[in-house]
């Protein structure tokens, strides 16, 4: 392969969890995106991701793939939106998980329908950056969110649901299928001759990039499973010259 496109989830990859891209690493990334083609594929919604990144960086990529790719941007105008809505058995198992966690704050906005997905949080997306912290440390003593995972995809395998983890306190779930790995064969039809580079925290099985890697590392592309963003970056200026 000659060429090569970059794919980038966002949170814990390209920005703290839920936070701003830093300020070193954003002008540096906008040079970066105005010299090789950059996509993102991430579980949040435009506008948060928007927030993340900037105007700028969200004007220089070719798409922002939102939603695990469920919904779809190019400089701040949808293309297409999946309408896909959780069902009410899995809402109601989803809010019954919610009373019975033994952590013990709630912020508020708990099970979030977004295009073609659902998120849900223990903690809340209305939690600030200590609380999420506190439910993080919480959620990795335990495991908490991958055994509830794990319990939703035995429970709910018949419909066709999957639960993944995401970001620091979070869980994606949408139909088998329209995850972040859905995205590949538009990537490969815009790119027919372009080897795919993939970054992102959450390769590992149960988290929300894990699809989408091994599929990418099937068809022998690459993927650089990273911590944070200071990974990223540290990757980034090892791989690329601008």
């Amino acid at each position: 392969m000659s060429n090569r496109i970059f794919a980038f989830d966002v949170d814990g990859t390209l920005t703290p969890s839920r936070s701003s891209i830093d300020a070193e690493f954003g002008k540096w990334f906008e040079k970066f995106a105005q010299t090789y083609p950059v996509y993102l594929v991430t579980g949040s919604d435009h506008p948060k991701t928007l927030e993340q990144l900037g105007k700028p960086i969200m004007n220089l990529v070719q798409r922002s793939y939102q939603c695990s790719g469920n919904d779809v941007w190019i400089r701040g105008e949808t293309i297409r939106s999946n309408d896909w809505k959780l069902p009410y058995s899995a809402h109601a198992w989803l809010e019954n998980v919610l009373e019975e966690s033994a952590f013990p704050l709630r912020t508020g906005t708990h099970i979030e329908q977004r295009p073609g997905m659902v998120n849900f949080s223990i903690v809340g997306r209305g939690a600030d950056t200590a609380q999420r912290q506190r439910y993080a440390e919480y959620d990795q003593a335990i495991g908490e969110r991958l055994n509830i995972a794990d319990l939703f995809n035995l429970r709910f395998a018949e419909l066709g649901i999957v639960a993944n983890v995401a970001g620091d306190t979070g869980m994606d779930i949408q139909p088998r299928g329209a995850d972040k790995s859905q995205i590949i064969p538009e990537l490969k039809q815009l790119h027919p001759d372009a080897e795919i580079y993939f970054y992102g925290d959450k390769t590992a099985p149960g988290g929300n990039d894990h699809t989408i890697a091994t599929a990418l590392l099937s068809q022998g592309h690459s993927v650089f499973p990273v911590n944070n963003w200071q990974d990223t970056f540290t990757l980034l200026k090892q791989t690329v010259e601008i």
